[in-house]
C-alpha cells in the first residue's frame, strides 16, 4: 500500500454565532526553521499581495495612513474597509496584526463598527502557528441578526466559500514560499466555537 506524506495540515472552522455574525478561523503549524523570520507585518503584506494576485486585480487592497480598503476594479468602491493595522505583542510567544472593520459594501451598514481580521503568529509545541481569524463580521448578504434560510444559504455558497478557499490557499502558498518547495496539504475541520456551520 502506498502512503502519501502530508507536509502541511490546515485547520478550519467557519460558523455563524448566536447573533449571526461570522466566526472564521484557519491555521497551520509551520516548522520553526522556516518560520523564524515571519512577522505579523510580513504576514499582512503577503496576504494583501495575494488577494490582488488571486483575484487578477479585480480586488485591489489599498493601504494608506487612514486604513486598508479592498477596492473593486480600481474604483473607489470598497468591498470592505479596515482601520489602520495595529500590531500587538501579547507576550514573547504571540504576536498579531489586527485589522478592525469600519465599513464597505459587504458589511451591514449598522454593524460597520464591529468585526476584525487578525493575523496571528505564536509559538506552538511543534513549530509556529500561523492563523487568520475573522470574528464579529456582519455580512450585508445576511441582512441582520435573524437571516432567512435563503440568505444563509446564499452566504454559504458565496462569501463563506470564497473566504475559506482564499485563506486556505494563502496558508498553503505561504508555506510553499517559506519552505522553498511544494507540499501536500490536508484540510482538517476543527471546532473552536459553537455556532451554525457555513
Amino acid at each position: 500500500m502506498v502512503t502519501h506524506r502530508i507536509d502541511q495540515e490546515i485547520a478550519c472552522q467557519q460558523v455563524l454565532v448566536e447573533d449571526s455574525s461570522v466566526f472564521s478561523i484557519q491555521w497551520s503549524i509551520f516548522p520553526a526553521e522556516i518560520a523564524a523570520g515571519l512577522t505579523p507585518r510580513h504576514l499582512l503584506d503577503r496576504y494583501l499581495a495575494y488577494i490582488r494576485r488571486a483575484t487578477l486585480t479585480v480586488i485591489r487592497p489599498n493601504e494608506t495612513a487612514a486604513g486598508i480598503e479592498f477596492l473593486l476594479l480600481g474604483s473607489r468602491l470598497s468591498l470592505i474597509s479596515f482601520q489602520p493595522a495595529v500590531f500587538e505583542e501579547e507576550d514573547e510567544s504571540r504576536t498579531c496584526a489586527l485589522l478592525r472593520i469600519c465599513g464597505g459594501m459587504l458589511v451591514q451598514p449598522r454593524q460597520c463598527d464591529r468585526g476584525e481580521l487578525r493575523f496571528g503568529i505564536e509559538n506552538a509545541p511543534h513549530g509556529v502557528r500561523v492563523s487568520l481569524l475573522l470574528s464579529d463580521f456582519c455580512p450585508l448578504i445576511l441582512g441582520g441578526p435573524s437571516p432567512s434560510v435563503v440568505r444563509r444559504l446564499l452566504y454559504q455558497l458565496t462569501q463563506a466559500a470564497i473566504h475559506r478557499l482564499v485563506t486556505i490557499r494563502f496558508l498553503a502558498l505561504l508555506y510553499r514560499e517559506l519552505a522553498g518547495r511544494s507540499s501536500a496539504v490536508r484540510v482538517v475541520n476543527v471546532r473552536v466555537r459553537d455556532g451554525r456551520p457555513v
